[in-house]
C-alpha cells in the first residue's frame, strides 16, 4: 500500500519545495511529483508556518532571478531561427522560421510578465505619478474659481467656463 502524498509539514519537505522553486520550476510542476504535498496543502502551510512563508518568499525571488537568466539564454539562442526549405526544382534555401521566433518571444514575454508580478519593485514597470511644474519645480496655482452650475440648465454656455464665475 502506498503512503500517498505528505500532508504533515516538515522542514525537509519545505526545503525541497523552495529549492525546486528557486531552480525555476513552477509550483504546479512541483506538486505533480508523488512525493510532494498538493497545492492546497502548501498554501495552508504558508498560512500556518511563518518560517516557511519567509523561505517561500525568498525562493520566489530566486525563481525570478532564474527566469531572468533563462530570458538571456532564450534571447541569445538563435538555434532553429532559420530553416532549410526546398524549391520546386529541388534546390534549397534558408528561410526565417517565424514560428520558432514567435515561440521564443512568447517564452521571454511570459517570464517577464511573471517576474513583474513576483518582484514588481525590481522587474515591474515604474509608473511615475509625480506632479511637477516647469523644470521639476512645484505646481503653481494661479487662480481658483468657484462656479455654481444649475443641473437643470443644459445650455452649454453656462457650464464651468461661464463668464460670471467668481474668483475665490
Amino acid at each position: 500500500m502506498s503512503a500517498g502524498r505528505p500532508s504533515n509539514y516538515t522542514q525537509e519537505i519545505a526545503d525541497k519545495i523552495c529549492e525546486q522553486l528557486a531552480s525555476g520550476l513552477s509550483l504546479r510542476e512541483i506538486v505533480d511529483a508523488d512525493d510532494m504535498p498538493g497545492q492546497r496543502t502548501i498554501y495552508q502551510w504558508l498560512q500556518s508556518h511563518t518560517e516557511f512563508a519567509q523561505q517561500y518568499a525568498r525562493a520566489r525571488e530566486a525563481q525570478a532571478e532564474h527566469w531572468a537568466d533563462e530570458i538571456l539564454e532564450i534571447a541569445d539562442d538563435g538555434t532553429n531561427d532559420w530553416m532549410e526549405r526546398q524549391n520546386r526544382d529541388g534546390s534549397t534555401y534558408e528561410a526565417v522560421n517565424a514560428e520558432h521566433i514567435n515561440r521564443s518571444r512568447l517564452r521571454v514575454d511570459s517570464r517577464k510578465w511573471l517576474m513583474s508580478k513576483l518582484a514588481p519593485k525590481k522587474y515591474g514597470d515604474k509608473v511615475d505619478l509625480t506632479h511637477a511644474g516647469p523644470d521639476g519645480g512645484p505646481v503653481k496655482i494661479e487662480q481658483i474659481q468657484r462656479v455654481i452650475v444649475d443641473p437643470k440648465d443644459t445650455d452649454s454656455e453656462s457650464v464651468p467656463a461661464a463668464a460670471g464665475a467668481e474668483p475665490l
